[in-house]
């Protein structure tokens, strides 16, 4: 995958904003899946007891935007400071997942449960259809029912 053009019209990140002088990266919680791949590819950028738990400032911009990339849910994206982003990788592809999760990476627009139209990378979807966030997973079908305990 390569970064797209300044010119591209830009993905709008949600989440919590990390800037450094050379990238922000952005942290979407609700979206995240745990798959590590942040915290391996970058253990010093990304650190989860660590208050801030972004700092993308401690490795080069370029290494921060590889891994940010890796992440399969689109819990992270970045902006480097010359405006440039994420391309979207073709071809488009799909890996359905054990649980329930369907993660997507290419040029996509989702629809949101309200109707409106999200510009995205890469996503876990819901694939349950038992989502708080749809359309994107929220590992609801594979939590116990609320007051369900294994005592």
């Amino acid at each position: 995958m390569t970064e797209e053009p300044a010119t591209t019209p830009a993905l709008v990140p949600t989440g919590c904003d990390y800037p450094s002088p050379d990238i922000t990266v952005w942290y979407d919680a609700r979206r995240c899946r745990h798959a590590a791949e942040c915290v391996r590819g970058a253990p010093d950028v990304f650190q989860v007891g660590r208050k801030p738990r972004i700092l993308p400032e401690l490795a080069d911009a370029s290494v921060v935007a590889e891994v940010v990339r890796r992440c399969p849910t689109g819990a992270l994206h970045y902006r480097r400071a010359d405006g440039t982003g994420e391309a979207a990788q073709t071809p488009t592809t799909l890996e359905f997942r054990s649980d329930g999760a369907i993660w997507i990476r290419g040029d996509l627009r989702l629809e949101s449960p309200d109707g409106s139209i999200i510009a995205e990378r890469r996503a876990a979807l819901c694939g349950c259809g038992q989502s708080a966030n749809g359309p994107f997973c929220d590992a609801a079908c594979i939590r116990p029912p609320a007051g369900i305990t294994d005592a």
